[in-house]
Order: structure tokens, then sequence, then C-alpha cells
């Protein structure tokens, strides 16, 4: 389109139009159809929630609060004359042990913070009454533990040594080493029962013979398979085989006789049944994570497929309960 203007000399002259300055607004149709596309996109997640999203739960794993938690068995627990009576306590090497499984030999570290001779003198030694040494030390020793995406734990306990020896360089080396395992399963024992945390109570009732002798005289040769090992299997569910299921059943009959331990006593079938249904509702990975911990428990065999005929005993049920509470 073109339109007239006149000229310098008084005659007309052509020129293109302008452009226009805007084109027709959108119809109700159009309108309609842009919001219908912007909802179909998913929404722009912020830069945050992104990161959150892979950024893993901090502190204990559940396997690791099971085995915390779980009671202390008697077959690692020694006796020692002293006074007038026995003291019950859980040897050095085994609560390092215990630390290096349950927390990872990479996370824990242990440091000696002070350490004190306080006594040192003369004395006769055996029955043919030697002259030799008697030393006294007293230690303080630091446990530093990493748990997750926490700060590190720190605990601290003090603990005391005496050495006896003719020669008096042996006893200040044995009095400073006992003083320095003592106070380490000082402070390891404030994490729980496999510390010896539960041998504080006079009753003993987180002490637990319930895995039988064979298992712990394992644990005793240091062959306690560690907390982070993986292992693939779940409790039977709908599609468990018939020769599966006769196992299973065989397995979870009672016994004649109920056992002395109160944890060994035998599950009747509507508890073992409902225990089963728990465990089929649970996610996979929580229920990936209790099967693990189940097996390191309670010593599963690698050739069993299934821990579902395992789930018999009473001790079973109090421990299943208890990892349930706190995975939730």
């Amino acid at each position: 389109m073109t339109v007239a203007a006149p000229s310098a000399n008084g005659t007309s002259a052509t020129r293109p139009a302008p452009p226009r300055a805007s084109q027709r607004p959108p119809s109700a149709l159009e309108l309609l159809r842009s919001t219908d596309r912007a909802e179909a996109l998913p929404p722009a997640a912020p830069e945050s929630a992104s990161a959150a999203v892979s950024v893993q739960p901090p502190g204990f794993s559940p396997e690791q609060l099971a085995a915390l938690s779980a009671p202390l068995e008697r077959a690692n627990v020694r006796q020692r004359e002293q006074g007038r009576g026995k003291v019950a306590y859980v040897e050095g090497w085994f609560a390092v042990a215990e630390a290096n499984r349950i927390f990872g030999f990479d996370g824990w570290q242990r440091q000696t913070v002070a350490v004190r001779c306080v006594a040192q003198a003369d004395r006769t030694i055996g029955r043919d009454q030697k002259p030799g040494w008697g030393v006294t030390y007293t230690a303080r020793v630091r446990v530093t533990v990493t748990a997750g995406g926490l700060p590190p734990l720190i605990r601290e306990g003090s603990g005391a040594g005496h050495g006896i020896d003719v020669d008096l360089g042996q006893a200040h080396e044995s009095a400073l080493k006992e003083a320095e395992t003592d106070a380490m399963k000082r402070a390891l024992m404030t994490f729980g029962n496999p510390f010896g945390l539960a041998l504080y109570d006079k009753a003993q009732r987180q002490v637990s013979d319930a895995t039988g002798q064979g298992e712990g005289a394992q644990r005793q040769g240091g062959q306690r398979p560690p907390v982070s090992r993986p292992a693939a299997s779940a409790p039977a569910g709908p599609g468990t085989s018939p020769a599966q299921g006769r196992t299973q059943a065989a397995a979870s009959t009672p016994q004649p006789s109920a056992p002395a331990d109160p944890g060994q006593q035998s599950l009747d079938g509507e508890t073992i049944r409902h225990l089963h249904n728990s465990l089929r509702a649970l996610p996979r990975p929580q229920l990936e994570s209790l099967t693990r911990a189940f097996r390191k428990r309670f010593q599963v065999p690698e050739e069993a497929v299934t821990i579902a005929d395992r789930i018999n005993q009473k001790c079973h049920h109090d421990w299943i309960e208890a990892f349930l509470v706190q995975v939730e």
C-alpha cells in the first residue's frame, strides 16, 4: 500500500506505507492452546531441589542402627576375679573388631589424649616371692566416628591399667597398654551393647544366648561379617515354590520342649504370618536393608535363599520389631 505525499515543487509523490505497529491480539482458542502446552511441560526444578535429591540422609544406616542396638552375645563376655566377686567385660580386640565391622575400617579413629603414671613401687611376685615392680597408669582416650553426613561423633573415656613384672620396663608397658585399652572400651561403650554397654546393667537384660554356641565360637574367632557386606535376598513372598514352602514349614515347627532362654521360644504360626505380611509391605530399599541386617545379626548362611524360614523365635520377632521402629 502506498500513500501520496506532496513534494517540494508542489507535485505529489508516492512512498510505501509504514508497517503496522502491532499484530492482532490472539484469539480465545489460541490462548487455550498455549495454556494447555504450558501445563503439559514439567516444571523446572530449582538448583537447590535437584541438589537435595542426590544427598543421602545423614547419620547411621539402618544396618548400623540395628547392629548397635542388638543384644550382646554372652559368648563374647569374659569374667575376671576382682575383690570378692567377678567382673564381666569384653576384650579389647573384640571391641576393635566390632568397631571395624559396624563403623568401617575408615569410619572411626582413636586418640590417646592423656596418659599418666600414678604409681610405681617395689613388690614381690609369684609364689617364689621374687623381687619385682608394680606400676599403675591412667589414660584418657578419644574415639571419633564418622556417621553419614553428620559432623564426626566424639566420645571420650578414662581407664586404668596395672603392670606387674620383675622388669620395670615390662611393668610400665603392660600398665600403659591396659590403661589405653580400658579407656578406649569405655569410650566405645557409649555407642551401644556390642561394645559392652549391656554389662553395665546388673540384670544383663541385653545379654543374649539366643544365637547358640556355634555362632558364639565363630565370633570368638573373629569371623563376624561386616555390616556393609551385601546380601541379595529377601523374605519369601507369594511366589515361593512348594519345595521352599515345605522347608519353611518344617523349620518353623515349634520344638517339643521350651528352651530355657526366653529369646529361643518358638513363635506360633499366626505371629510368623503377621511378621511376613509386615515385611512384604515394606518398600524395597527398607526390605533389603532389613534382610542384610538380619542375616548378619543371626548368621544366616550364604547358601540360604531366604530368611523367611529363619523367623521362628521370639528373639527374631523382637529384633524385627525394633528394626521397624528405627526405620520409621
